[in-house]
């Protein structure tokens, strides 16, 4: 069973930093991408970030520069660094998984999602 977790959201002000963890099980992080999406309030869900073994790191192009992903293999977690933050980046922030069986790039993986995804954490960012 793929079990995903986030963690680590709060409130913060303006130009703060926060730094999310997702805890993944039942998967191998040599055949499944991670990703990090997020959903603000009265919006759709968007993809942040997206990573795999095969293709390395993949951002959403407005975000490049203030958001860091990074992998931990072998406790199978993954992070998602957060610098600057605005007030529009406030939204709950899910981390994904989805089998790179068949070569599905991070791009669309990036723009429609993956398959499997856990329960995100609130990250809040005040003016």
């Amino acid at each position: 069973e793929v079990q995903l977790q986030a963690s680590g959201g709060g409130t913060v002000q303006a130009g703060g930093s926060l730094r999310l963890s997702c805890a993944a099980s039942g998967i191998s992080f040599d055949d499944y991408a991670i990703g990090w999406f997020r959903q603000a309030p009265g919006k759709e869900r968007e993809g942040v970030v997206c990573w795999s073994s095969s293709d390395g790191t993949y951002y959403r192009d407005s975000l490049k520069g203030r958001f860091t992903m990074s992998i931990d293999r072998v406790e199978k977690k993954a992070y998602l660094q957060m610098n600057n933050l605005k007030p529009e980046d406030t939204a709950i922030y899910y981390c994904a998984a989805h089998s790179t069986y068949g070569g599905v790039g991070l791009r669309s993986l990036l723009n429609y999602g993956m398959d499997y995804s856990g329960e995100g954490t609130q990250v809040t960012v005040s003016s």
